[in-house]
């Protein structure tokens, strides 16, 4: 081997070396990093991987479902969906980006101008409460950084007819009115966590594990019967455009147990439409509004006198002549009714007589009644913004103040508050508390007068259905009633506004074996009638007559109303 040939060889065993000692050097360089990684930042790399890949997901819960005494639905969660985006994963060049605008009613340029404004932002709603149907169609666009979740709307199918009772929510699932108000913290859903591995667009591959699991909201079973309810609110819409009233109410109670059957107010709105909510129309008149109940306090004052010992049934006051002075002011009755016995009082509705009963009585006579009987404080049903009403305590010099309460001027009470105060008389003397909510142990009921006067009151009651009383438009066709009829003038800033009033009917029935309670009241009807007999008992007549079938009650009064009153006063 030459010289040049020998040089030849070192060089290329030299070169040769190099290169496999650079590839050595490299991969133990590679290894050594692979070690490094592994070994002192594995924990590091791995927050890092897992903050691109993993994500916590809410996994929707559904608000508690509102029942009727029946079970059926009167606020239900129905399943929606949101649409989102991730400005900065969106493709605004997508082929599919003018049918996404087209689904979510706007234009394709509006929709790219709006997410390029946040184009520097991770999450942007672009609609919510989406129906299945169009979000499923967006889902199948598959456009880069577009998001289909599942969510939950609320719906409420009776719709207008118990919006007062039962109220909405805001767009977030709180509740903002009426029960779903006042019970939200029992309704209010928990949404659960999920962690799961998304890929570069957002897409989840695979579901990892469950942190939390979803809360549903609990249910509420209430004590309305939607068929009493749809009945209440169809004879007050007709009533108050018929009459060309301001607005109406209905209370119908249990008179065994005090539950509430209806609840209904009119004008109402739409608790699915946001735009049908307006502030004149969302209040529970039923429950809010007061007025002064006028002449169905008198039963109430009758009942006072009865159970004062001072007056029996056979018991005659002197009306004459249909009027009567008290500290300088005149008390009147429409006419000089002359004697009239306790039952009389009530049948002509006659303001001397309640008011020569009442100024006859200890001073806190009354008042001790009324009280018991719950007026002057709420009901404890719970509802949001419920009034307790006024009955101030009168002193023994204040004789007008107790001659006008004695027929219902000077207090104020709410529709729910005057059916209250006639369960005693509904149920011989017991008072049960006044509940919305369907429980199986409800509080006990209190004694507040004695049974035989309530049965008597109740008797006397009848009479103002007759032909010869105030409320005879109240009758039902086989039914015996026991009723009271009020007309009252609204109070305005400057005192009672003259031609304004406030028309009002109480009443029970079967009177022989009470079912129903039921207080109308009218908010001034303005086309010629105001009397709470013209106005207020014909509701009352349509609403429980269509009850009392509905509820299967067998007829107890097959002879005509006038002709048992004559034999009630051929027996006294």
């Amino acid at each position: 081997m030459s010289e040049e040939q020998t040089h030849r060889q070192i060089g290329k065993g030299w070169r040769l070396a190099l290169v496999l000692g650079m590839l050595a050097a490299i991969t133990f360089g590679i290894g050594f990093k692979l070690i490094s990684l592994y070994v002192e930042e594995q924990e590091f790399l791995q927050n890092q991987g897992d903050a691109r890949s993993l994500r916590v997901i809410q996994v929707p819960a559904h608000r508690g479902i509102i029942t009727d005494r029946n079970g059926d639905p009167i606020a239900v969660s129905a399943p929606v969906a949101t649409v989102w985006v991730d400005p900065k994963m969106a493709d605004l060049n997508h082929v599919s980006l003018a049918k996404l605008a087209q689904e979510l009613g706007t234009s394709r340029t509006a929709l790219v101008k709006k997410i390029s404004a946040k184009r520097g932002k991770r999450f942007m709603y672009l609609k919510r409460q989406v129906e299945p149907v169009v979000a499923d169609r967006i889902r199948a666009l598959k456009v880069p950084g577009i998001h289909v979740e599942r969510d939950y709307k609320r719906f409420y199918p009776a719709g207008e007819v118990a919006s007062h009772l039962v109220g909405f929510t805001n767009r977030d699932g709180k509740g903002q009115e009426g029960l779903e108000l006042s019970y939200e913290k029992a309704l209010r859903a928990e949404p659960g966590k999920q962690l799961v591995l998304k890929d570069l667009l957002g897409r989840t591959v695979k579901h990892i594990r469950s942190e939390s699991a979803a809360q549903h909201g609990q249910s509420l079973q209430l004590t309305i019967d939607m068929r009493l309810q749809y009945l209440a609110y169809r004879e007050l819409k007709a009533a108050v455009t018929a009459h060309k009233a301001d607005a109406a109410s209905l209370v119908m109670l249990d008179a065994k147990t005090g539950e509430v059957l209806a609840m209904a107010n009119y004008p109402s709105y739409n608790p699915n439409n946001p735009a049908d909510r307006v502030s004149s129309t969302i209040r529970n008149r039923a429950v809010t509004d007061l007025f002064e109940p006028g002449s169905t306090m008198k039963p109430m004052t009758v009942a006072a006198a009865l159970m004062s010992g001072k007056y029996g049934m056979r018991s005659v006051v002197d009306t004459t002549p249909g009027y009567m002075r008290v500290k300088g002011k005149t008390i009147r009755d429409h006419r000089n009714y002359g004697e009239l016995d306790i039952t009389g009082i009530i049948t002509k509705s006659s303001n001397v007589g309640s008011a020569k009963l009442a100024l006859s009585l200890e001073p806190g006579t009354l008042h001790h009644l009324l009280q018991n009987v719950g007026l002057g404080t709420a009901t404890g049903i719970g509802f949001p913004g419920e009034r307790s009403g006024r009955l101030p305590y009168l002193a023994e010099s204040q004789i007008l103040q107790r001659a006008t309460m004695s027929y219902g001027y000077g207090l104020s009470v709410t529709p729910l508050q005057l059916a209250q105060a006639y369960l005693p008389l509904a149920n011989d003397g017991i008072l049960s508390p006044v509940s919305l909510l369907h429980t199986e142990k409800p509080l006990p009921p209190v004694r507040v007068m004695p049974a035989q006067v309530a049965r008597s009151v109740r008797g006397m009651m009848e009479t103002v259905i007759s032909i010869k009383g105030t409320g005879k438009q109240a009758s039902i066709p086989g039914y015996r009633v026991a009723g009271k009829t009020g007309t009252v003038h609204k109070v305005g800033n400057g005192g009672y506004i003259e031609d304004q009033y406030i028309s009002v009917f109480a009443g029970i029935a079967p009177a022989s074996d009470p079912k129903v309670i039921t207080v109308v009241m009218v908010d001034n009807p303005r086309n010629q009638e105001y009397y709470g007999g013209e106005v207020a008992a014909p509701i009352f007549s349509r609403a429980v007559g269509g009850t009392l079938r509905l509820l299967n009650v067998p007829p107890d009064n097959l002879i005509q109303p006038d002709q048992r009153v004559d034999q009630q006063m051929v027996q006294r």
